[in-house]
């Protein structure tokens, strides 16, 4: 496994691993407990050291499976957990980024962590009740008690990016960002290259859409967010399926697979982006960690960069209510 190098010096693997997807999103988990702890361990012994969570998925129990399965291995390891969110009842309820949310938020991480220090601290949504200038505070308080390593940002707008960095270092910002959820683009990835910030793409196979699995018909399960996407609507899934139809062709002639060139394409936009893919079975794992070895030549690249143009996408990333929070 290859490593690179996100913002103010943090070297992580080339794929990380995303654990939301363990404990809530995508219907009934496949495994148990120990299996998920064994998929994550596995990660490990693949060379994979950058591992996601947040308090809010589950909640919490997401970060207590990562942080018992990382617990034997934790100086190996870069773990990434989120603040941000005002969990009442065991559901979030708004946003809450107040300076004595994020002390109390990284307390309990810490906890369930079972580690002395979060490598990197990101704001899950920004809080416009919340000057980002404060929230960059309280982080950079952190940083200096030793609490927390690194400072990051979430589906936050560049001009947002730019006046955290002026008060405390922005290590990486994290976004949905893939194939068909090209954001990004416009204005927060030119900012981060001009400030020497990483880039961390969740969702890169589009919720499992670019792995050529999703059936453009079936109703989505019990528990799966999809269900609620206007993307992932059947009539969408169906337009949209020449996009994986495309991809698809091309793997099989690179000799991989769909998923893995979802991710190559990724890896070869910035030598400072870094995808999380989540999996929960270790057949999925291998396959994203594979990704890194796939060849994609310039003209690949150049004509996965324009598939969006010439094919289209049909519906919205998120439903209305969700697509409030990104992007402030």
């Amino acid at each position: 496994m290859h490593t690179r190098t996100l913002g103010q010096g943090l070297e992580v693997s080339a794929i990380g691993l995303g654990g939301m997807g363990m404990s809530q999103g995508y219907g009934p988990n496949p495994g148990d407990r120990d299996e998920m702890i064994g998929v994550i361990r596995a990660a490990v012994d693949r060379g994979i050291t950058f591992f996601d969570t947040a308090e809010v998925y589950g909640p919490y129990v997401n970060e207590e499976l990562v942080g018992e399965a990382l617990e034997p291995v934790r100086d190996q390891v870069v773990i990434a957990t989120k603040f941000g969110w005002d969990i009442q009842g065991g559901k979030s309820v708004g946003l809450d980024s107040r300076p004595s949310q994020i002390r109390r938020v990284a307390e309990a991480s810490l906890r369930r962590l079972r580690t002395d220090t979060i490598d990197l601290f990101y704001q899950h949504r920004v809080d416009p009740d919340v000057p980002i200038e404060d929230v960059a505070g309280a982080v950079g308080e952190l940083v200096q008690e030793g609490k927390v390593r690194h400072f990051g940002l979430s589906e936050a707008a560049a001009a947002t990016i730019r006046k955290a960095h002026a008060v405390f270092p922005v290590t990486a910002v994290q976004s949905e960002y893939s194939l068909w959820t090209r954001d990004p683009e416009a204005e927060v990835l030119p900012a981060l290259a001009e400030l020497g910030i990483g880039f961390v793409p969740f969702s890169p196979l589009g919720k499992g859409f670019f792995t050529g699995t999703v059936d453009t018909a079936a109703p989505f399960g019990a528990g799966d967010v999809r269900s609620g996407i206007p993307r992932f609507e059947a009539e969408n899934r169906a337009a949209n399926q020449a996009l994986v139809d495309h991809v698809t062709q091309l793997a099989a002639a690179r000799g991989a697979t769909p998923g893995q060139i979802a991710l190559a394409w990724l890896l070869a936009q910035h030598p400072w982006v870094v995808p999380i893919p989540g999996t929960r079975r270790l057949e999925r794992l291998d396959e994203n960690a594979g990704a890194t070895g796939a060849a994609l030549s310039a003209d690949d690249v150049a004509d996965l960069d324009g598939i969006v143009a010439r094919l289209g996408v049909r519906g919205d990333r998120y439903n209305e209510v969700h697509m409030g929070y990104v992007g402030r």
